[in-house]
């Protein structure tokens, strides 16, 4: 099975969440499913789905509430 790997600017998107917002994420280690190459991050889609689904919403304000 292979991973579905998203760049910061599609998970952005896809949160419809400012990039700093995930890179602070990343760096505060609260957002599951990173993988580094080399520099560049990416995310599997399938644990951050799993992450939403387990902690509520999509909703940004829901995701703020929940990594505070």
């Amino acid at each position: 099975m292979t991973r579905k790997l998203v760049t910061v600017d599609e998970l952005s998107q896809y949160l419809s969440l400012p990039k700093a917002t995930i890179y602070t994420w990343v760096s505060l280690k609260k957002i599951p499913g990173v993988v580094k190459l080399g520099r560049a991050l990416r995310f599997e889609l399938e644990v951050i789905d799993s992450w939403i689904k387990e902690n509520g919403s999509k909703e940004k304000d829901s995701l703020k509430k929940l990594l505070k």
